[in-house]
């Protein structure tokens, strides 16, 4: 899981998240693209951060991107992101 510690390691590191859930969904695409036998590549991430206060969607997404710019470059081939502050965390917990 060399890839997925590096990569809670750059999202805690710049974006100091309250809640950090990465589950690794490349087996899910095995055969194609940008998929690697040894796995790694396909992300989900749900990160509630109250660095996303009064930020937009796209905004909070490349705040993301920025942390993860060089593994984005070498070995994650894709992210699925939920980007949300404590706020809107909660509003999903209640209903």
């Amino acid at each position: 899981m060399r890839v997925q510690t590096e990569l809670r390691r750059a999202i805690e590191t710049s974006i100091a998240p309250a809640r950090l859930d990465i589950v690794d969904e490349s087996h899910r695409h095995a055969g194609h693209a940008g998929s690697r036998e040894a796995g790694e590549t396909h992300f989900r991430v749900r990160i509630v951060a109250a660095a996303f206060e009064g930020k937009t969607q796209v905004a909070r997404q490349r705040m993301v991107y920025a942390a993860l710019d060089s593994l984005m470059r070498t070995d994650i081939h894709a992210l699925q992101l939920q980007t949300l502050t404590p706020a809107e965390a909660g509003d999903l917990a209640d209903g």
